[in-house]
């Protein structure tokens, strides 16, 4: 009987351990790969990506001078599975003074962002920034200043401690229905950017653990 128990309580242990990982789609493991399966897209200049220790934990230092280049990776997560996007970040310092609403002013010192593709039809490519901002209140959300495709949240503002290390989640499925008004499955893409590119200023940001869950 006791070996009956142990057999089951192994076998318990293994499914549990095994719904565990299902539950959870990690981007990117810094601490082993770095930055391998990242790839670069510039729109101006290059941010410089490297990978790092910042106080022992491994993240992804991003320091823009007057330049907007982004780190992305292709992977289709299914947000039916998986809809809660999970990251950590901090910055040096806040970009102030910028009207984010305007071209002159669509810089941020961290943003992360997800998008949902349209394959043969390209104007249904739709895209979520969290941004850390510079002018806007955290919780605040306004459309892209260059597409309608695109809206911003603003996850932290300038009133947030710049050089704390904070973790966050959100949920994008509800994300999307909520700043498009349409239900999708599937994104496509996810992406870190720190650009300063408008205002000519510098920035630098850190980025890790950058994960999917349930």
């Amino acid at each position: 009987m006791r070996l009956k128990l142990s057999t089951v309580a192994l076998l318990l242990i293994c499914n549990l351990a095994a719904s565990a990982m299902a539950s959870q789609l990690n981007i990117s493991d810094i601490a082993a790969e770095g930055l391998e399966g990242w790839r670069e897209h510039s729109f101006k200049g290059n941010t410089q990506y490297q990978a790092i220790e910042l106080n022992g934990t491994p993240m992804i230092s991003a320091r823009s001078d007057g330049s907007a280049s982004g780190l992305y990776k292709e992977i289709r997560v299914d947000l039916q599975e998986t809809p809660y996007l999970n990251w950590r970040w901090q910055i040096e310092q806040p970009l102030s003074g910028l009207d984010e609403q305007s071209k002159g002013g669509d810089d941020y010192s961290a943003r992360v962002y997800v998008i949902m593709q349209g394959g043969l039809l390209p104007w249904r490519t739709r895209a979520l920034n969290y941004v850390w901002s510079s002018g806007q209140p955290a919780g605040s959300d306004w459309p892209n200043a260059y597409t309608d495709r695109a809206h911003m949240i603003a996850v932290r503002s300038a009133s947030d401690n710049p050089r704390q290390l904070y973790s966050e989640r959100r949920n994008v499925r509800e994300d999307f229905q909520r700043y498009f008004g349409t239900p999708v499955r599937y994104i496509d893409v996810i992406a870190i950017m720190t650009d300063t590119d408008n205002s000519g200023r510098q920035a630098h940001a850190y980025y890790g653990d950058i994960f999917f869950s349930r």
